[in-house]
C-alpha cells in the first residue's frame, strides 16, 4: 500500500534535504525513512487546476504500478517537467529509469 505525503513539513524537509534524480520528464527527489511515503508537486506553471489534477492522477496511477514492490523504505516526492503532453506509458517508463538510477 501506498501512503501520501501531506504536511507541508514534510515536503519541505525533503525539498532541502533529499536528493534530486532527473530524468527527461521527471524530477525525484527522496530520503531514507522507517516507512513509505509519496508525494507529488505539480507547479502552476503546467496549466490551470483541471490539467494538473490530470498529472497528479497519472502520476498517482503509474507510482502504484512502479513502487509497489519496493524492499526499502523511502519519502518521495515527484515532480514532472513541463511538456505539451503528458502520458501514463512515459511516466511508468521515466519512474522505472529512475528506481533503477538510483537501486531504489
Amino acid at each position: 500500500m501506498i501512503y501520501r505525503l501531506k504536511r507541508k513539513s514534510d515536503f519541505d524537509k525533503l525539498f532541502l534535504k533529499g536528493k534530486r534524480v532527473h530524468s527527461k520528464s521527471l524530477t525525484m527527489l527522496y530520503f531514507p525513512s522507517n516507512d513509505f511515503k509519496i508525494g507529488y508537486s505539480v507547479s502552476k506553471k503546467h496549466g490551470k487546476a483541471v490539467k494538473r489534477n490530470r498529472i497528479k492522477r497519472l502520476l498517482r496511477a503509474s507510482a502504484r504500478e512502479v513502487f509497489k514492490d519496493l524492499k526499502k523504505n523511502y519519502r518521495v516526492v515527484i515532480m514532472p517537467k513541463i511538456r505539451e503532453e503528458y502520458k501514463f506509458e512515459t511516466f511508468v517508463a521515466e519512474m522505472n529509469y529512475l528506481k533503477r538510477k538510483e537501486n531504489l
